[in-house]
């Protein structure tokens, strides 16, 4: 039977209570059944300011991702794979940063900052899911501006509805697999404590280094798995924009290139963003990784990347600006009607 809790005594804080001994957290098998968030700071005003710049990125993301869904959805010009791919990625960012940015919030702003087992290792899997189904969506996406561009004649057959939605099913899928998989691995394992996760959300690298005994395949897994889901969907990436180029330099129309162009650049930067803090988080040496470090890339591809996304696809594309413009009129029509 756990002992009572020390925080009954109104003299200890909650704050306080996070940095006990997990014995109280623990039951006959000694596992630490709950976790606790590390603060990001001891100043309550920067945690407020943080809290509001996080808060209004969450808010632009979310509004960004639904209107781009919405529109694509509610604009029959607009149903074409690329849409259909763009549609499935404003989705994506949506579940993605619903998995993680509503705790940390909590947790910049109030002293309860604990998690159950249980509610660590699903907040794990839902972000593992996005996160892998949004790289290998990404592939897909670059497939078809090949596709697009290098093979237009057969473009229209070879990239029916059913392969989109094959390529999109295979997307959701893999991140399915990977996230079920990485959990139940890593919460197979036993954690003695301390039971502070040194980060805002339950990611693997943090979570596995309060476990205990020997979790080098663990490791080892979660370091495949990057190599598979994002080292690979980033080379077919590279790939495929290679031929794209090669494609471009030799079109006669300047228009083309320049069309082909502005098609693909708005991708390509979508995929550096994420790509790249992604792969500098789970690639590199674990030697050289700090809290401090991986607390700051873990915001740039959970935040930044989600709200950047909209506006990148929304500036750089008349068609998804004209379909905004006409969802948000269709939607002033009818609150003054």
């Amino acid at each position: 039977v756990p002992p009572v809790p020390q925080y009954l005594d109104f003299g200890v804080s909650l704050s306080q209570v996070m940095s006990l001994n997990c014995s109280m957290w623990q039951d006959n098998s000694m596992s630490v059944k709950h976790f606790a968030f590390a603060k990001f700071s001891e100043v309550t005003e920067q945690c407020f300011l943080l809290f509001t710049l996080i808060l209004l990125m969450f808010l632009a993301s979310l509004t960004g991702n639904a209107l781009i869904a919405l529109a694509i959805w509610t604009n029959p010009v607009l149903h074409t794979p690329m849409y259909f791919f763009l549609a499935n990625l404003s989705f994506l960012e949506i579940g993605y940063t619903c998995s993680v940015i509503p705790k940390m919030l909590q947790s910049l702003v109030s002293e309860v900052r604990g998690i159950s087992r249980e509610g660590c290792a699903t907040q794990m899997f839902f972000f593992t899911l996005f996160a892998i189904s949004e790289c290998c969506l990404l592939a897909a996406m670059a497939f078809d501006h090949y596709m697009a561009i290098c093979s237009p004649l057969h473009y229209a057959t070879r990239m029916n509805r059913g392969v989109c939605a094959h390529l999109a099913i295979v997307s959701w899928g893999v991140g399915c697999m990977v996230g079920l998989g990485q959990t139940t691995y890593i919460f197979s394992l036993d954690f003695c404590g301390p039971c502070e996760i040194d980060h805002f959300f339950c990611d693997l690298p943090p979570i596995l280094a309060l476990a205990c005994g020997d979790t080098s395949y663990n490791e080892a897994a979660v370091f495949v798995v990057a190599i598979l889901c994002i080292s690979s969907p980033f080379l077919l990436i590279i790939a495929s924009y290679g031929r794209i180029l090669a494609a471009v330099l030799v079109m006669p129309s300047p228009e083309g290139r320049h069309k082909a162009l502005s098609t693909c650049s708005s991708h390509l930067l979508v995929v550096t963003l994420f790509y790249g803090s992604g792969s500098v988080t789970y690639l590199r040496p674990k030697a050289s990784h700090s809290p401090g470090t991986d607390k700051l890339l873990a915001l740039f591809y959970t935040v930044v990347t989600s709200m950047l996304n909209p506006i990148i696809y929304s500036l750089r594309n008349k068609e998804v600006k004209a379909a905004l413009q006409r969802t948000v009129g269709k939607k002033k029509i009818l609150t003054h009607s």
